[in-house]
C-alpha cells in the first residue's frame, strides 16, 4: 500500500553505518557540502562528539576515538576533505569480514570417540611397551568408557571397550579385562529422571 506523504525506509537509501542512525548521516553529507575545510574541519568534530553519545560502549575501548574517525570516514563515502586527527586508512578493515575457519577434512570413524582419541590410538600403536604406555592405555579406556556413556546410547561395556581399544590400535593394545580396573563411570541423569520437588 502506497499512502502518499509516508516515508518508509526501506524506499530510502540505505545507511552505511545504521547505528548512528539517518540523521547522522545527512549531517555527515552536509559536511562534505561545505565550501571551505575549515567550515568542513568544525561540522566534524560536532559530528563526532554527537556520534559518541550514540556509541557510549565504544568509550570503554582505548581506541574509542580512532574507532569514531573510522566510522565518520567510511559514513562520508571516503569524500570528506578535513585534517583528519587519526589516520583513517586503515578503516576499510572494519567492514572486512573475518577468513572462514579451515574444518578438519580428515573423517573421523567412530564420532563418539572424536578426532582426539583416534590420534591417541595411532599414538599408542607407536609406543614402546612400558609404564608409560600403561598408563595412557589406562586414560584412553577410562576417556573411552565415558564417552560410550555419555555417546553411546548408556552403554557402559567393559569388552567393547576393549574391542574398540584393540580394534584402533591395530591388535596392538590388548586390555586384560581379568586384571584391568576401570574407575566408576556414572550414567549421565537426564531431566526427566530428576525428581521434581514439589513448589509450596
Amino acid at each position: 500500500m502506497d499512502i502518499k506523504g509516508l516515508d518508509y525506509n526501506t524506499q530510502r537509501e540505505k545507511l552505511i553505518m545504521p547505528e548512528y542512525g539517518r540523521e547522522v548521516q545527512k549531517m555527515v553529507e552536509h559536511a562534505i557540502s561545505l565550501p571551505t575545510k575549515q567550515e568542513r574541519n568544525k561540522c566534524a568534530r560536532t559530528i563526532v562528539k554527537l556520534m559518541e553519545t550514540k556509541m557510549p560502549q565504544l568509550r570503554g575501548s582505548a581506541d574509542f576515538e580512532q574507532t569514531l574517525w573510522d566510522h565518520l570516514y567510511l559514513m562520508s563515502g571516503r569524500q570528506l576533505d578535513i585534517d583528519w586527527p587519526y589516520d583513517v586508512s586503515e578503516a576499510e578493515k572494519i567492514h572486512s569480514k573475518p577468513q572462514a575457519i579451515p574444518l578438519p577434512q580428515n573423517k573421523i570413524r567412530q564420532r563418539h570417540y572424536g578426532k582426539l582419541m583416534e590420534e591417541l590410538f595411532e599414538k599408542l600403536k607407536q609406543m614402546a611397551p612400558g609404564p608409560e604406555r600403561d598408563e595412557l592405555v589406562r586414560q584412553a579406556a577410562n576417556q573411552m568408557k565415558r564417552d560410550l556413556v555419555t555417546w553411546g546410547h548408556g552403554s557402559m561395556d567393559n569388552e567393547k571397550v576393549a574391542d574398540d581399544l584393540a580394534r584402533y590400535t591395530d591388535g596392538v593394545i590388548q586390555l586384560d579385562l581379568s586384571t584391568f580396573k576401570f574407575e566408576k563411570v556414572s550414567a549421565p541423569t537426564t531431566e526427566t529422571g530428576k525428581s521434581k520437588k514439589k513448589k509450596k
